[in-house]
Order: structure tokens, then sequence, then C-alpha cells
């Protein structure tokens, strides 16, 4: 049995030898795979409670990535290698991450906007770069999250104390980030605490 992965919209889709890299044999549609990662990524969550971090560090966005699908892909924790509909050139996503991470310490250090919207901007430009081959929306809001509670802000709800249905919530969220990439954020800062 091969892997049938029928992608949600807006969802980015991996290419042959990304999704060769699948760990679980018995995965074979796409609600098996949100099943498994998503209980990777409770794995993480519990790995991070009481863990020192130096979030604003490579090394801490690839471990983060690493911890929240080692169990379900080969090349968890590693920036991709392949060209997507969006995110940058591959080759330039370890020095625009790092370029990124030291705005953030700037913006903190400096308070260059409330916290929620640099943890929104944040996020943003985590999902805009695409660092890896999948997993970047949640593995930015992760970062995102860290970022508010390590600054003494409770996590962003994304959508989750909304009435619509996951499927609606997935819309705002994508809607939200296409307005910020042509430099509107409201629809970002205000879905992040809806």
């Amino acid at each position: 049995m091969g892997l049938n992965l029928d992608y949600p919209s807006g969802a980015t889709p991996l290419d042959p030898d990304e999704a060769a890299g699948l760990l679980p044999a018995h995965i074979t549609t796409m609600g098996q795979l949100n099943d498994w990662e998503a209980q990777n990524i409770i794995q993480a969550e519990l790995w991070l409670r009481g863990r020192r971090r130096d979030l604003l560090s490579l090394a801490f966005v690839q471990l983060l990535h690493k911890r929240m699908f080692s169990e379900t892909w080969k090349w968890a924790g590693k920036f991709r290698i392949t060209e997507k509909s969006i995110g940058i050139d591959p080759k330039n996503i370890s020095a625009r991450t790092h370029d990124l991470l030291e705005d953030i310490k700037v913006q903190l250090q400096y308070k260059s906007y409330p916290m929620d919207e640099i943890a929104a901007r944040f996020h943003h430009r985590l999902v805009s770069i695409h660092l890896f081959a999948n997993g970047n929306g949640r593995h930015a809001r992760l970062m995102a999250d860290l970022l508010l509670e390590g600054n003494g802000v409770s996590r962003f709800s994304w959508g989750q104390n909304s009435s619509a249905t996951a499927d609606i919530v997935r819309q705002q969220y994508i809607a939200a980030l296409r307005a910020a990439d042509g430099k509107d954020y409201q629809p970002l800062f205000q879905f992040v605490r809806t």
C-alpha cells in the first residue's frame, strides 16, 4: 500500500523524495498522518516543559522541528532542499532565518511593537521562509507561542476560541497569512487571539 495524501486547501504538497521519508509504514492516508504527527507534537510539548532554551537560535529552530516530527519524517529538523509553491529559495533558508532571529532580538530589546505583534510577525515570517518540507505552520505557531511565554505573555489561541469548524478556522488562518504577505497584518493580529 502506498501513501495517498489528499492535501487540504493551502497545504504545500511533498515531493516524492520527501514523501518517501515517512517513517511509520502503516500510514497511508492524510487522516492517519495528521493523527500520528499530532501525537509526535504532544511528545515535543512534553519535552519542552521546564527546559531552558535559546529560542532565537538556528539550532533551536531546527531542534524543535526535529522534536515535533522525529517519529514521522526522516528529514525532521533539516531545512528543505526543494523548491515549493511558497517560501524562499532553499539555499537562502539558513541566512534568512538567522536574519529573522536577529531582527526579533532587536524588536524585543527595543520593544519595537507590542509583544503580540512581535510574535505574530515572527510567525508570519517563519511561514513565509517555509523552512521545512512539512509542518511549517505548526512549527511557526509553536515558535510564536514559545516566544510569548518566554516574555511572560499567554500563548495565542489560533482560532480555537471561535465557534467555526476546523475547515473555516483553517481558511481564516490562510487568509490572514495572505493578507500579511501583502503587508496587511490586522487580520493576522485579530486571528491569533480569536
